[in-house]
């Protein structure tokens, strides 16, 4: 008996796999596969994966279905449609044809940067787009970077979150979307260049140069430091559509220096003035980012810079009652899946709507208020047998003024 590829015998090798006319050894079976594998490799390179199929959607739509989660925003709703929609088209288009005068032109992507106090909804935009696309979307964090040769992550880690989300297909991966969270906490201290080393600022910044233009980077597949012995992966993050967004805390004294808003004299229209005071983050560009501490390099690699408006009382009405996670549904579903039918008055939503106003804490403060007054209620009630629970403003405004949140208040 022998190896009918290879003609080994019996005692030359391991194992020896019986056929209908012919054997094999463990040595030919291991060479067939990797043969297999290259060949597979070679067609994924000519042929997209398709695990990931583009469906269009027009900007419109887009911004019908971030309406359904976000409230307001228009203006950085519509920045978001028009990026994501021209990223589609930029998947879409065929490769321009060097040897043909009438070769079609290449799209280059616009990257965003949005600006936006805490709570306005930066993120949650970002995790409204992710739900609705059909391409690769990873959200990730800028805190946790640091320069080359420190304690902490490389910037590559940013992609090897988007490999995790398409389960490391590269073809998918390579048009996908990532959005950048805190881009602002990587701003450096001063407006001048550091001669020294920078390691969670500066030093970020000049690593993710290349990596939003568009570059071959190899990417650590488990995350992590690189290492000699660990295997890398290549890829291009050309078609990569990069989301960067920040709360930039304190950019409105730099737009402010920058508008003048502060002018004395009789020909001032003092009306104008405060209007514009209300919410300077309307006026933002690159000028007032590099200010605050963005590189001119970084900059020029996010062309859009958007904005999202403070949240006034109206806005933050509607949130508690009409998207489709408002949190008014949201503890609702809650006291329901123990049989317990909640009612909220309307008074009592108008005080949550005031004590987040006055705490400026945005969106997410209006959960802190809800916790605060509801915490007895949901301790208490599962272990009654009662079926209604109704929400007034005398039970609100006494558990508030027991919780610490009443400690909060801004001066």
């Amino acid at each position: 008996m022998h190896c009918s590829f290879c003609g080994r015998s019996r005692d030359e090798v391991k194992i020896l796999i019986a056929g209908q006319e012919g054997h094999i050894c463990e040595n030919c079976v291991e060479h067939a596969r990797e043969i297999i594998d290259q060949e597979l490799m070679v067609r994924d390179e000519k042929t997209p994966n398709t695990s990931f199929k583009l469906t269009i959607k027009k900007p419109i739509e887009i911004k019908k279905f971030l309406d359904e989660y976000v409230i307001g925003q228009d203006e950085a709703k519509k920045v978001l449609a028009v990026a994501v929609y021209n990223h589609y088209k930029r998947l879409q288009q065929r490769p321009a044809d060097a040897g043909n005068n009438n070769s079609e032109v290449e799209i280059e992507k616009s990257n965003i940067i949005m600006v936006g106090e805490t709570g306005t909804g930066k993120t949650l935009l970002a995790k409204s787009i992710a739900r609705m696309l059909n391409v690769p979307f990873a959200i990730v964090d800028a805190t946790v970077f640091t320069e080359a040769g420190y304690v902490g992550e490389d910037v590559e880690s940013i992609l090897t979150r988007l490999l995790q989300v398409c389960n490391y297909d590269v073809n998918a991966a390579e048009r996908g979307i990532v959005y950048i969270d805190e881009i602002d906490k990587i701003a450096r201290k001063g407006d001048n260049p550091s001669i020294t080393r920078d390691v969670s600022g500066e030093g970020v910044q000049q690593g993710m140069l290349k990596l939003l233009e568009g570059t071959d980077v190899l990417v650590p597949p488990q995350g992590g430091r690189k290492h000699p012995e660990q295997k890398l992966i290549k890829i291009n993050t050309q078609n990569i559509l990069f989301i960067c967004g920040g709360a930039f805390d304190g950019i409105d004294k730099i737009i402010a220096r920058r508008v003048q808003t502060n002018t004395i004299g009789f020909n001032v229209d003092k009306d104008q003035q405060d209007n514009m005071k209300k919410n300077l983050l309307r006026y933002v560009n690159a000028q007032d980012l590099k200010s605050f501490g963005l590189i001119p390099e970084l900059l020029g690699r996010l062309p859009v810079v958007t904005h999202l408006d403070p949240l006034d009382a109206t806005t933050l009405r509607a949130i508690l009652t009409q998207p489709k996670n408002a949190l008014t549904k949201q503890y609702k579903k809650l006291f329901e899946l123990e049989g317990i039918e909640l009612t909220i008055e309307d008074d009592v939503l108008d005080f949550m709507v005031e004590r987040a106003v006055e705490y400026k804490l945005g969106a997410r403060g209006l959960r802190s208020i809800c916790e605060g007054i509801l915490t007895d209620a949901m301790f208490e009630l599962p272990s009654s047998k009662d079926t209604q629970f109704t929400l007034d403003l005398d039970y609100a405004k006494r558990k508030f003024d027991k919780s610490k949140l009443s400690l909060l208040k801004v001066a």
